[in-house]
């Protein structure tokens, strides 16, 4: 494991891609044989940035062709995850055999999760799972063609959730949040942010769309502000700001937050952020400061943690996010 967390390391701060099909192809579990060709890879890549500035990108590393009219991106990778007690040992052969099954439906979808994280930022983090984004009119084909092939399927909570799962491993097809405000629809699929994850091509979720599916996941046991911190600070340049905010225009003071928070952890990259995204949110706040303040006792609070903020709807007199603007109401009608 040392062996490994150097070459990780060095991939991380070198910035360098290789393909995962270079991983895959040393057998075993896939962990040990491809040591000498990557540190080999971080090694002319690093040698090459300290001669000449910044290095090209590798072979490979050319702009795909666009899907429909939207932006195209050099392609990723990422490292398997790291073995941990998140995950039974045969997970990686699950997650690449999930991969190649989905690739190999036709169906849209979009890696997110600790995989996308990985991919866009060159952290090497362990995982539980894999998280499959899709349109809510495809969840179910998938499970279908899943199913057709001898995987277990589940449908957790069809407001947003259904599972494929062979023994103890699963991935996750998520297309909506549970309280509905983050729905997954064709504007995440009209970008391509291609990948190798396993040796298998794949697309990611758009950084835009990962920021905004993370927002709001704020609770006393998670919360994915450093997720969109560093998703900032690597793949800024690839962020649609403008359809940033258009996702989270009901919801821009805490789009607010979440670009005050990284001017605060990286004070030297705030620049990275627009002026005139920084400029709108902000005067947003002074207009609202001269306005009266809302009638209605609302608490808000429950989209970023329904247990949290249980509390202020059953005992405090708040209104609920949805239902009646008086909460004592909120009871069943006689």
């Amino acid at each position: 494991m040392g062996r490994e967390r150097v070459i990780s390391t060095a991939l991380r701060t070198s910035g360098c891609q290789f393909s995962q099909r270079e991983l895959a192809n040393g057998g075993g579990d896939g962990r040990r044989s491809w040591e000498p060709t990557i540190a080999a890879r971080v090694s002319l890549w690093v040698t090459a940035k300290n001669e000449t500035g910044p290095a090209p990108a590798p072979a490979g590393g050319a702009l795909s062709e666009p899907q429909d009219s939207g932006a195209a991106y050099a392609p990723l990778s990422t490292l398997p995850p790291p073995p941990s007690d998140l995950a039974p040992p045969d997970a990686d052969r699950f997650y690449a055999d999930g991969l190649r099954l989905l690739a190999d439906s036709g169906i849209p979808f979009l890696v997110a999760g600790t995989f996308a994280v990985n991919c866009y930022t060159g952290i090497n983090r362990a995982t539980k799972d894999l998280d499959i984004f899709c349109k809510a009119g495809d969840f179910p084909r998938i499970l279908l063609h899943c199913k057709e092939r001898g995987l277990e399927t589940a449908i957790e909570d069809e407001r947003w959730l259904a599972k494929v799962k062979r023994g103890g491993c699963f991935f996750d097809v998520i297309f909506s949040s549970p309280s509905a405000v983050v729905t997954v629809t064709d504007h995440w699929l009209q970008e391509s942010h291609p990948a190798e994850i396993y040796g298998v091509s794949v697309q990611l979720t758009p950084p835009t769309e990962m920021i905004w599916s993370k927002a709001l996941l704020q609770n006393r046991h998670r919360y994915d502000g450093a997720d969109i911190a560093h998703l900032i600070l690597r793949q800024h340049e690839r962020i649609d700001w403008k359809r940033l905010l258009t996702h989270m225009e009901q919801y821009w003071e805490v789009l607010l937050i979440h670009l005050l928070n990284f001017r605060f952890i990286y004070p030297s990259e705030r620049n990275t952020i627009p002026r005139w995204l920084m400029d709108e949110l902000l005067l947003r706040t002074r207009r609202q400061a001269d306005l009266p303040l809302p009638q209605t006792k609302v608490c808000r609070g429950r989209l970023f943690s329904p247990d949290d903020y249980r509390i202020d709807i059953s005992e405090w007199g708040f209104a609920d996010v949805v239902g009646p603007a008086d909460s004592s109401q909120s009871g069943p009608k006689p």
